[in-house]
């Protein structure tokens, strides 16, 4: 059985999120460093990822599509800030490829992975440039999206 924690968030700009995943912590990182992998995971369903390029290392671009049922494309860009490989990505969209600054920053994240045995605590800490974003970040479902895909996460893990 999967539990879903929340941690007390450090400020009035966070929002947190933590999961046991039944997977070891080098398939559930894996799943977020693997451009192929995360097509599976991504988005919430019924939203699919039909795109994801990763140059996973500190100062690589990612771009990642996530798609609604609808059809309408949302493309997410940004730029890695630290890689500490099976244990930790922080990922910002301040900036996209070559650290050209975006036209308006959101968020900085921060997914780290502890061994539980032989199961992974993962943790998405997810740092708001305002208490407005992260106000209409929680709205947009926050809690309810990132744990689903916390949920399709662990299926992919556990099929490598």
């Amino acid at each position: 059985m999967t539990i879903v924690t929340e941690i007390k968030a450090a400020d009035d700009r966070e929002l947190v999120i933590t999961r046991l995943i039944d997977a070891p912590r080098e398939l559930v990182y894996r799943c977020w460093t693997d451009a192929e992998l995360m097509k599976k995971w991504f988005a919430p369903s019924p939203w699919t990822t039909p795109e994801a390029k990763l140059d996973v290392r500190a100062g690589g671009a990612n771009r990642i599509v996530m798609r609604s049922p609808e059809g309408e494309d949302y493309p997410n860009l940004g730029v890695y800030l630290e890689v500490v490989p099976n244990e930790k990505l922080v990922f910002t969209d301040a900036f996209t490829g070559a650290w050209a600054p975006s036209d308006k920053p959101f968020m900085v994240v921060t997914i780290t992975f502890e061994d539980v045995g032989a199961q992974t605590r993962y943790t998405a800490r997810v740092r708001h440039w305002s208490v407005e974003d992260r106000d209409a970040h929680e709205k947009m479902g926050f809690h309810q999206g990132w744990g689903q895909c916390a949920t399709q996460l662990e299926r992919a893990a556990r099929q490598l």
